[in-house]
């Protein structure tokens, strides 16, 4: 019985400290480049086509980058067509103010 007890108290234990929110790991929406920190959305995307043809929004500021799968409004891949596969299409290192050289 004793044991019962025992483990019912870790069980309710559990279950609250469940319910607090506790992030898991760094902000994620924000450049966090020491030099011209700012929100993404402050930066210009462009587009990279995969080798199937798929599209991906694509930001290059210097020293970090960004890329993300373009999706439709149902979570599928947009495969648009809009260049040949593997090539970028857009400003994507627009927004960006570094004076960090990249080679590309």
């Amino acid at each position: 019985m004793k044991l019962a007890r025992t483990l019912m108290a870790l069980a309710a234990a559990a279950s609250v400290s469940a319910c607090v929110d506790v992030p898991i790991g760094p902000d994620k929406s924000v450049d966090r480049n020491l030099i011209d920190r700012k929100d993404l959305s402050q930066l210009k995307a462009g587009v990279w086509i995969d080798p199937n043809g798929c599209d991906h929004w694509i930001i290059d500021d210097g020293v970090e980058g960004y890329l993300s799968a373009r999706l439709d409004k149902y979570g599928k891949p947009v495969c648009s067509g809009s260049a040949p596969p593997t090539m970028v299409t857009g400003d994507f290192k627009g927004g960006s103010t570094s004076v960090i050289g990249d080679p590309l």
